[in-house]
């Protein structure tokens, strides 16, 4: 998972949200629409590149973050290092927050592409908008009927999934309970992002962000005895990929854009990773699901875009009855 500068200070004003969006911001600019497509495109590379890299997955996780933490620092101490100084203790504990959710995710995730199908695991891990929804309900956000129908639906499309992939083998069922944990820590990860991102710079969050969850993956790596070098040149090319394409045109975007869009939305539409990844995956790495995964598959992905229909139909009503800015 885009995601995402001029610095911002901390001490730069909350936008004000609608009421019952989830935090969207009213009047996102059609941009953020454009870097949330670059966004998807990116993580779409995610699973196949990650499939194909001859490293541990525990490895690639913590190796996608320290390079994105390298990349970032000129930025952030050049620009941002005095809206660094400034961040106050609530914002660096929920962006520490955030990273600690990340690395759950990329630490159950990446473990699962060896487990089970890209299809399967990244159909599984993109069940984040249901998860977003449900803790967004514990918040006092009530999702419209529609949502609650989709997100049902979604859950039977992985009951469904799940029970192919046990028939399979029990290590692919694993993998899918590996995907799972990474879908609901995913969307912990967009919620705090999208808390802290409403007075906090992109490169700002970002930086304290990925920087905590190289730390805990690194720890995580050293514990569980995964190899950190020795690879080939073609795996570090692979690892650098991942990291420009995944993680900073991903995520990176991701959370550019989440102030904008909501986390909502935003952890909605990467739903649209998974036929981009299942198609990279069919066309690089010949890796096809089994014929019984597909209408589980179908079933995800029609509960997901109801879940999308619910949030757009409750922001037009939101908007009709007057609740923008509040």
């Amino acid at each position: 998972m885009s995601t995402a500068r001029t610095a911002r200070t901390a001490a730069h004003p909350a936008t004000p949200t609608a009421p019952g969006d989830g935090g969207r911001v009213p009047g996102a600019v059609p941009l953020d629409i454009a870097l949330l497509t670059v966004a998807i495109a990116g993580v779409s590379l995610s699973a196949p590149l990650a499939a194909a890299t001859a490293a541990p997955a525990l490895a690639i996780a913590f190796w996608r973050n320290a390079m994105a933490v390298g990349a970032l620092t000129p930025f952030a101490l050049w620009r941002h290092r005095g809206e660094l100084r400034g961040m106050g203790r609530r914002a660096v504990l929920l962006s520490a927050g955030a990273g600690a959710l990340l690395a759950v995710h990329f630490g159950a995730w990446l473990p699962s592409l060896h487990m089970t199908s890209v299809a399967s695991s990244t159909a599984l891990v993109t069940t984040t908008p249901v998860w977003t929804a449900l803790l967004l309900r514990l918040r006092g956000h009530r999702p419209p009927a529609l949502a609650w129908l989709g997100m049902g639906l979604a859950i039977l499309g992985v009951v469904i999934l799940t029970g192919v992939d046990l028939s399979a083998s029990p290590r692919a069922l694993l993998g899918d309970a590996l995907a799972l944990l990474g879908g609901m820590a995913a969307a912990g990860y967009v919620l705090l992002g999208a808390e802290v991102r409403r007075s906090v710079s992109t490169t700002a969050y970002a930086y304290v962000c990925y920087a905590t969850t190289s730390v805990l993956l690194l720890v995580t790596c050293l514990v569980a005895g995964a190899e950190l070098g020795g690879y080939s040149g073609s795996t570090w090319l692979r690892l650098v990929a991942l990291m420009v394409t995944a993680q900073l045109l991903g995520h990176t975007l991701i959370n550019r854009v989440v102030k904008g869009l909501g986390p909502s939305v935003t952890s909605t539409a990467i739903l649209l990773e998974t036929p981009g990844a299942a198609l990279i995956a069919a066309l690089w790495l010949g890796q096809l699901p089994s014929v019984a995964a597909y209408p589980a598959l179908a079933v995800i992905l029609g509960g997901l875009a109801l879940v999308i229909m619910a949030d757009g139909k409750s922001r037009t009503d939101g908007t009709r009855a007057g609740s923008g800015v509040s």
